[in-house]
């Protein structure tokens, strides 16, 4: 029998699994040796450690298991420190995909012959879930195979009848192919890759509660997408915001584009497709770290750790750990907003407030803050304000300083009032600062102040420059093209 290639696609959404401390004061996580045991299960799974590697231990001074705890905390952008650490074992507890990690690239392929050699490829649906219509099923199966088929030759025909080179089914636990699902909340499909037989099938766990646009469920649409990459002969992207991540995030279905990553991935095996779509969309590409250029849109402390906003993905720097780690805003907060305009962390009252237009939503740890969105005039601004371009919590004054064009607004958090006399010149609080403020923070008693791809270290007592930065003087370049 031929070796197949299984991916079991998780969901993150089941339980977000972040280090975010929920107190300022509380030590570290302690480590188990249960969790020792989990972690090497773990890297017995997804990351090829073998009994010949733990035969080997000793041998010329190596540690295998500390050699593939390197491998996985490079591959997911963690500190690499070959320990069993509290960051890690949070990743290693996500729900997550079947299918190792061993890719150091952004897209990856099976390699081999492991793609289709025809373009024309059929599928069927053997059966239907309960928890949709057989209309919504049959429109989430075909619009997920034509996101592969608008940026590539291949083309896909159902059959209601015989065999598909995709064979698609719903079923629970055992189901025949030796990989048995396991209920609620864990796997929520998998797919084989392109080959004869079972090869390009995809089975969906019908103990997960599908949905055809609702966030109260798994977005069927999305799950099939991915797992019709696997269909096709992708594997998984280290590009936290591809569709071939191996985490479940929800994005919209009905705006939904295939990122540049996935693109490149796929057009690798079966090139672009030959038909121009009229007016078709650019492929959205995540932020690189290592741009000179970025703009970023917002900069934010939330319990000592630093966060940075670009487009719908942002960084988070811990002052411990070098490496900044890159994911979604979604995946963090489920409840924020795609993008985010500006963004304040509060001492007063240990929240995070995020704004786009004309709305602030407040999250206090992972969850937003009953009665959150709210309209900005919540914090007293002017009706006539219709988005603000930066926010950041002065700890001197304790006071709130909002940037609006060339001008700014001070807002008294303890009285939770805007201060008389506001607005005034961004120039009366920077000296010679002309430029759009885009973003602002402060760290260790000075003030960050972001202009375009520069950022200007101040102090607001004074009103005195020190140095004028660059973006990456506390965001370093962390290229994932290793």
């Amino acid at each position: 029998m031929r070796s197949l290639n299984l991916c079991i696609f998780l969901s993150l959404t089941a339980a977000v699994v972040y280090s975010l401390p929920l107190d300022r004061d509380q030590p570290p996580q302690q480590i188990t040796h249960k969790d020792e045991e989990f972690a090497e299960s773990y890297l017995k799974s997804f990351f090829n450690l073998t009994k010949e590697h733990e035969r080997s231990f000793g041998r010329q001074g190596v540690n295998p298991m500390a050699e593939k705890l390197r491998d996985m905390q490079r591959f997911f952008g963690l500190n690499i420190t070959g320990s069993v650490d509290a960051d890690t074992m949070q990743m290693m507890k996500k729900a997550r995909c079947g299918v190792p990690d061993t890719q150091v690239a952004r897209f990856s392929t099976f390699g081999g012959d492991l793609k289709w050699q025809t373009t024309a490829l059929t599928y069927r649906i053997l059966n239907y879930t309960p928890d949709m219509s057989r209309a919504e099923v049959d429109d989430s199966m075909e619009k997920a195979l034509n996101v592969w088929a608008r940026v590539t030759p291949l083309t896909f025909r159902r059959m209601e009848r015989g065999t598909a080179d995709i064979m698609i089914s719903f079923a629970r636990r055992s189901h025949g192919d030796s990989y048995p699902f396991d209920g609620p909340q864990g796997t929520l499909a998998h797919a084989f890759a392109p080959s004869t037989g079972i090869g390009g099938d995809a089975h969906f766990d019908e103990d997960e509660d599908f949905t055809y646009r609702s966030t109260s469920g798994y977005v069927l649409f999305l799950v099939a997408a991915h797992e019709f990459g696997h269909s096709l002969g992708l594997g998984h992207s280290r590009d936290p915001g591809a569709l071939m991540y191996p985490n479940y995030i929800y994005k919209n279905p009905d705006t939904f584009q295939l990122p540049r990553d996935d693109v490149n991935g796929i057009q690798s095996l079966y090139g672009p497709n030959v038909i121009v779509v009229p007016n078709e969309p650019t492929p959205p590409t995540t932020p690189d770290s290592c741009d000179a250029t970025m703009v970023l849109d917002a900069v934010s402390t939330l319990r000592g750790e630093m966060l940075f906003f670009k487009g719908s993905f942002f960084w988070r720097k811990h002052p411990q750990n070098p490496r900044p780690r890159q994911s979604l805003i979604s995946s963090f907060w489920p409840n924020a907003p795609e993008k985010v305009d500006a963004a304040f962390e509060s001492r007063q009252t240990d929240r995070v407030y995020l704004f786009q237009g004309r709305q602030v939503w407040a999250f206090s740890g992972y969850d937003v803050v009953s009665g959150f969105p709210r309209n900005i005039n919540y914090f007293g601004l002017p009706r006539n304000v219709n988005k603000i371009n930066a926010a950041l919590y002065d700890t001197h004054t304790r006071r709130t300083l909002f940037f609006v064009g060339d001008q700014y607004y001070s807002y008294d958090e303890a009285r939770r009032t805007m201060e008389a006399g506001f607005p005034k010149s961004i120039e009366t609080l920077l000296p010679g600062h002309t430029s759009k403020v885009t973003a602002g923070f402060q760290y260790r008693g000075y003030t960050y102040i972001y202009s375009g791809s520069n950022m200007l270290e101040y102090s607001l007592r004074t009103g005195r420059l020190f140095r004028v930065l660059k973006n990456d003087y506390f965001l370093p370049c962390a290229t994932r093209r290793i």
